[in-house]
């Protein structure tokens, strides 16, 4: 996908930049054009590992506020993983972190979403089963100053409770939207007001824990069966957009790949390993505030990243959706 905050350097740029902030050099074999925020190149570094390099946006491109420093995040997330029992939680290993990027190892496999055919239905339902299991383990990562919001201090998205941080974020988005003139289809006030009709739903949660926030199928990367061998989830990626707060909320970009109800594999994947979800009327409220909130992202976002009207009008159409479901359980 192409974006307005990917930075793009030479062979001989990413080289140098390398060896001054890591200590070693490299050589570019390709970009890797799937991102949507970040660039991100394979190399193969000098001591001849393969490697992926991701890119911060140059210093003075246009973010949201809550993408400050959010790479940042994502080398915080790598390093905290490794706390957990080996295999826990696949992902790329951290290889070097500077201030504008990181480089991570290479993940077998390939990005569900272009597993296709490889995948029959059988085997996806497994796969969410496992993938619910390793969301559950995720989420047993707590934050270690008690905070909730967003890590990245540039961003200043954080606070002690759940409410207000969540409050923080959605006011963050709705200052962006009003920089960048977005077409919200609804008075900022109105959505602010939705929120503070959550208060109490959001008040029931009462432990930051880390959520990805970004779990579509081209984050989780898979190995479709071969060789004897069963298909198995083989990395989560793309960390950047992580926060700490309620563990429900990964339920909503999980859906982009399947069911994330009761019934579902991935929901049984996840309470086996341990996870908690209760499907009452208060989660439910939350989960609706949740999606009103990816909604609103996903709309603003459009503005500083350049997308084209065809994205606009699908995002338009996931925050259109999002405020009629929240509005109707009222």
């Amino acid at each position: 996908m192409e974006s307005l905050t990917k930075r793009h350097l030479t062979g001989d740029q990413l080289d140098a930049l390398l060896r001054a902030g890591a200590g070693i050099g490299c050589r570019l074999e390709g970009e890797l054009t799937d991102g949507w925020f970040n660039s991100v190149h394979r190399v193969r570094l000098d001591d001849g590992r393969a490697a992926v390099v991701k890119l911060a946006p140059p210093p003075d491109a246009a973010v949201l506020r809550y993408e400050r420093g959010i790479l940042a995040t994502e080398a915080m997330v790598y390093r905290r993983l490794t706390t957990l029992p080996p295999g826990a939680v696949p992902s790329p290993q951290l290889l070097y972190a500077g201030a504008e990027f990181i480089v991570l190892s290479v993940l077998d496999g390939i990005p569900w979403d272009k597993a296709g055919d490889r995948l029959d239905p059988r085997t996806g339902a497994d796969l969410r089963r496992e993938l619910g299991a390793i969301t559950a383990r995720l989420h047993t990562l707590r934050s270690e100053d008690g905070r909730f919001g967003y890590p990245a201090a540039e961003s200043a998205l954080s606070a002690p409770d759940w409410r207000t941080a969540f409050t923080a974020m959605v006011d963050a988005l709705l200052d962006d939207a009003d920089r960048w003139q977005s077409p919200l289809g609804v008075q900022p006030g109105d959505l602010r007001a939705l929120v503070a009709e959550g208060r109490q739903a959001l008040d029931e949660v009462t432990e930051p824990r880390l959520v990805h926030f970004d779990l579509w199928p081209g984050n989780v990367f898979v190995q479709p069966a071969d060789g004897g061998r069963r298909a198995r989830v083989t990395g989560l990626i793309d960390h950047e957009r992580a926060f700490w707060g309620d563990p429900a909320a990964e339920l909503v970009s999980l859906a982009f790949g399947g069911g994330t109800g009761p019934g579902s594999d991935l929901v049984a994947g996840y309470t086996g390993a341990g996870g908690r979800l209760d499907f009452d009327p208060t989660l439910r409220h939350r989960l609706a505030l949740y999606h009103l909130y990816l909604g609103l992202l996903l709309v603003v976002e459009c503005g500083p990243r350049g997308y084209g009207a065809d994205h606009l009008v699908f995002c338009r159409g996931f925050l259109d959706e999002s405020i009629a479901r929240i509005r109707a359980m009222g």
